[in-house]
């Protein structure tokens, strides 16, 4: 008998290994920002801790860069339907397919970091409820660092909304398209992953691009002048799961999730060196050659601002549904 249970043991033990081998589950997470990035760290965190909290039983894999080949302005279709089961879902990049989520805050709505403070807790609430519509689950949140966004330029030096009037300005979103066209500049849309080839070969003349980010693309490399023009309105980006895959898991793999998503969320959400870690991106870029101009006028940027504002409520406008209320909802925590 003790024979016979020597050998049974291991058997024994051999199956309960492969039942929790065969629980583990891999996910996919497409991260669209280039692997350099501040953001792709605190990804790469992030997976470790769920792997760590969960015991092993949810193993997370960061794709960085675009490498699976799922386009960030397409994530509210792939993600719904598990292509990746967790994506990073940034609004800027959603007004075709999720318009009311675009509108919630665009690029010029708020005239300084402390009104993007302020207005955050609020744009979270309301990218909960649509995103669940969609079938992609808001697990957690990434904050952007303060930014400033500069207008980058390839040959000639642009410090003036009339400089920039004579020049191909690539931007990130349908707003700034908008709003830009409304100040007589020509704007079009231009990936990260492709800005880089379209400044080098002249398919745009001009970037917009925050300084603190520029070395990660290398912008130093294709632009000689940077001139700043206004604050960025880094609405955070999402930890979206796909409803489905979610669904799949145990409630220990979930809270793991939402841990892990939760101690990104306090790791970013902190402001207090923002100023300190512009100007010493300005400096770096600097010394590798690109030269910063003095700022926009006051005038300038005041003309961005007011054009920013009326593009703000034709989107709102224009989107329907509930896109008016949550810019009004916005607009109430921002004071005005």
């Amino acid at each position: 008998m003790r024979k016979f249970l020597s050998l049974l043991l291991p058997i024994a033990c051999g199956v309960c290994l492969s039942i929790g081998t065969a629980h583990a589950a891999n996910w996919k997470f497409n991260n669209g920002l280039p692997e350099g990035r501040g953001e792709s760290k605190q990804l790469e965190k992030f997976a470790a801790e769920v792997s760590d909290l969960s015991d092993g039983s949810l193993n997370i894999k960061v794709f960085h860069g675009g490498s699976l080949n799922l386009k960030d302005n397409d994530v509210a279709r792939w993600l719904p339907r598990g292509a990746a089961e967790m994506g990073l879902v940034w609004a800027n990049y959603l007004g075709r397919d999720v318009p009311a989520l675009n509108a919630v805050m665009i690029q010029g709505s708020v005239g300084s970091p402390k009104e993007l403070i302020t207005a955050l807790p609020e744009i979270q609430k309301i990218y909960k409820e649509v995103l669940a519509e969609w079938k992609i689950v808001p697990t957690g949140f990434m904050a952007l660092p303060i930014l400033k966004a500069s207008i980058f330029c390839r040959e000639k030096p642009v410090r003036t909304l009339d400089d920039l009037r004579t020049r191909k300005l690539r931007v990130w979103s349908n707003d700034q398209v908008e709003t830009f066209t409304k100040l007589g500049v020509s704007a079009q849309i231009v990936g990260q992953n492709d800005l880089y080839v379209a400044l080098q070969t002249g398919v745009v003349d001009c970037a917009v691009y925050p300084a603190l980010f520029a070395h990660t693309i290398s912008l130093q490399e294709v632009t000689k002048y940077a001139s700043y023009l206004y604050p960025v309105a880094g609405v955070p980006y999402v930890l979206g799961a796909s409803e489905s895959a979610w669904n799949t898991l145990s409630d220990k793999e979930r809270a793991s999730i939402s841990t892990a998503a939760a101690n990104v969320w306090a790791r970013t959400n902190e402001y207090s060196k923002a100023e300190e870690k512009e100007q010493a991106a300005r400096a770096k870029l600097t010394a590798q050659g690109i030269e910063f101009l003095d700022a926009f006028s006051e005038q300038d940027r005041l003309a961005f601002l007011n054009a920013a504002s009326e593009t703000w409520q034709k989107m709102a406008n224009e989107a329907g549904g509930k896109a008016p209320e949550y810019r009004q909802r916005i607009l109430k925590v921002l004071g005005r």
